[in-house]
């Protein structure tokens, strides 16, 4: 018997080994993705300019980025539906008083997405990498106080920290400006940050008061009020010149890889909880802010300082002990 067990071992130490193998591919191919992903996000923005312009409606770009991300979800739908057939919790038929809490967070989204063009105005892209990390202290504390979670000490010292490696990166040795970002950018950054806080809290929150409903479903819901606000936002804003010049006026290679890059962010993130863990955030996130950087000195000729180097260095650590922090809470 014991020579049984013995011969079995091997076999199942290989078949172990084979399983972690698989599974650690996966994860670097999801942390890899999210990575390029998310670097590539905001140089994708600026590189879209012309002349220091958006050529293009900002507000129909927008549009095309949830009706991209309402495809995926209905062809994920579709799969699910061919493979497992419509049930009550994957039919896309809802009642009201499911669907009315979605139009709160699509309209958060909405002026946080188009803040995210008019930022570029007041900041560089490697410096929006960094001061986008706000938004883990915004989301932080809204946990805090809207699903009363308890934050670690950890957590605390690592806010504190983001908000040291935010001003640090920022610092401007080239002119009178102490830091590199005027009060514009600082304000809108914060502010998206709130917005994004406050939108992934109530977000989460409606998911999770129906566990057992498919995530493509909720997800649908949430992008079809993101494409009614924002169609309501291009009859507001840009009405005159897209009945003049065209729906796609100004559009580029470009802008379609910054539409296809926003759309497909929302999939890696989701892909990463499903089969990934928040490590893997933190990681992607660090190496995005760096590679954006290195990227950006090629691109426009960013200047990449000791303060700014340094700055993202105390963020990295600052958004890893925010995840030990979580973990160990």
């Amino acid at each position: 018997m014991q020579l049984l067990m013995v011969s079995l071992n091997p076999l199942a130490t290989l078949g172990g080994s084979s399983g972690d193998r698989s599974k650690w591919k996966r994860k670097s191919i999801v942390t890899l993705a999210l990575t390029i992903l998310t670097s590539s996000q905001s140089i994708l923005i600026v590189w879209s300019k012309r002349a220091g312009k958006y050529e293009y409606s900002v507000t129909t770009a927008n549009f095309m980025v949830e009706t991209l991300k309402c495809a995926l979800s209905l062809a994920a739908l579709a799969r699910i539906w061919r493979r497992e057939g419509v049930t009550e919790d994957n039919r896309l038929s809802t009642t009201l008083n499911e669907v009315i809490v979605y139009p709160i967070p699509a309209f958060l989204y909405l002026v946080k997405n188009l803040l995210q063009y008019y930022i570029f105005a007041y900041v560089n892209a490697p410096g929006y990498q960094i001061l986008k990390n706000l938004n883990i202290i915004s989301t932080g504390v809204l946990y805090r106080i809207i699903l009363k979670r308890e934050l670690s000490e950890i957590q605390w010292a690592a806010f504190v920290l983001l908000c040291a490696g935010c001003t640090t990166a920022q610092l401007n040795s080239n002119s009178d400006r102490v830091l590199e970002t005027p009060v514009q950018g600082w304000i809108m950054a914060i502010v998206m940050a709130l917005l994004s806080g406050f939108a992934g809290v109530y977000t989460e929150a409606i998911m999770k008061k129906r566990p057992s409903r498919n995530i493509n479903v909720q997800n649908f819901w949430l992008y079809i009020f993101g494409m009614i606000f924002n169609a309501i936002a291009i009859v507001i804003q840009d009405f005159d010149a897209v009945a003049n010049k065209g729906f796609f006026h100004g559009y580029s290679l470009i802008t379609t890889l910054m539409i296809l890059n926003h759309a497909l962010s929302g999939i890696a993130v989701s892909m990463v909880m499903k089969y990934a863990d928040n490590i893997v955030k933190v990681y992607s996130t660090s190496v995005a802010m760096l590679l954006t950087a290195v990227v950006s000195v090629f691109l426009f000729g960013f200047h990449l300082s000791l303060a700014f180097f340094l700055g993202s260095t105390v963020v990295s650590v600052s958004v890893y002990l925010h995840s030990i922090g979580k973990l160990r809470r």
